[in-house]
């Protein structure tokens, strides 16, 4: 892991118990910055309603933090859209937004989309899938940008149980995000969740980046504020646990060509090789980096071999 890296996790990444509710409260009324709290949402009646009423209960009317909750409907075929509202959302179509220009399918298409309707500075992105929900994962990753004025984008880290297995849930960013950043993009290497949807940032980092439209928009964001406004206006915040719907081998094979072809497109500003992987393991002080060296070299064919050659001939 680089040295700049090392030295960003210690100042960078905090736990939500650094900020308690009070002292993100005060730095919010002092600084009179708002608060927009965001679901992307298809398809997810069991689970959205919880989440509303969760935030509204602890940040809105315990400690008013959150100004509003705004739910983005992606054409859902179930009741997404009633139970959100009745749990107190502002419910949207994306359809409604922008109409003048198609909307096409896609999660990235609904995040940028609602960059039209929210009234925020701060926006918060939540993923509406989340079971046992804590409003921590707002409190944790909103408190950074009303307290620490250089800090532009903030990203949840938690562990991710894979429910009904052993082990961390999270495949497709160990097996495709977190080898593409280590090796093209090594500053971005100590990001313990770089595609977790529970993020938040400043409306004037956000209006300023491109959005994939689909699954790449997390590692299209990440690297484009890291080009943007630096490693040091990025920061993560450690919220627990989450857990949520897991998707099967085909989605997440879906969902790999997506991040890929993001990344692809990117490598064109530069290429960066950085051989060795950093991973992360909770221990007795949070998480700690472990990085292996990753093998690049490659053996040429035997062909192309002398002894091989001679042994052919022999």
């Amino acid at each position: 892991m680089l040295e700049e890296v090392e030295r960003w996790m210690g100042n960078r990444s905090w736990s939500v118990r650094d900020r308690p509710s009070h002292q993100v409260l005060a730095a919010k009324q002092r600084t009179g910055q708002t608060v927009s709290v965001v679901l992307p949402a298809l398809d997810e009646e069991e689970t959205v309603g919880e989440i509303v009423a969760v935030i509204r209960r602890d940040l809105m009317e315990r400690v008013p933090l959150v100004d509003e909750v705004l739910v983005i409907d992606s054409g859902s075929a179930d009741r997404t859209s009633e139970v959100a509202a009745a749990a107190g959302a502002r419910v949207v179509h994306r359809d409604a937004i922008l109409p003048r220009i198609p909307a096409v399918r896609g999660k990235g298409e609904v995040l940028w989309r609602s960059l039209l309707v929210a009234t925020g500075d701060i926006i918060c992105f939540i993923d509406a899938d989340l079971r046992e929900f804590s409003s921590d994962f707002v409190l944790g990753i909103v408190g950074p940008l009303l307290t620490e004025p250089d800090v532009q984008l903030v990203k949840a880290m938690y562990d991710r149980p894979l429910a009904g297995a052993a082990g961390q849930g999270g495949r497709v960013t160990e097996l495709m995000a977190r080898p593409l950043l280590n090796m093209h993009w090594p500053q971005l290497a100590g990001f313990v969740q770089p595609l977790g949807g529970e993020y938040a940032a400043r409306r004037a980092l956000l209006e300023r980046l491109p959005f994939p439209v689909g699954y790449g928009v997390e590692l299209g964001m990440l690297v484009d504020a890291l080009h943007l406004v630096g490693l040091d206006a990025l920061a993560q915040v450690d919220v627990g646990v989450r857990k949520h719907r897991h998707q099967d081998g085909q989605a997440l094979g879906r969902m790999a060509a997506a991040i890929y072809r993001t990344a692809q497109l990117r490598l064109a500003r530069g290429h960066l090789v950085r051989p060795a992987l950093t991973q992360f393991e909770r221990g007795v002080l949070g998480f700690e980096p472990r990085t292996y060296p990753v093998d690049t070299e490659e053996r040429p064919p035997m062909t192309e071999i002398a002894e091989y050659a001679r042994r052919r001939v022999a």
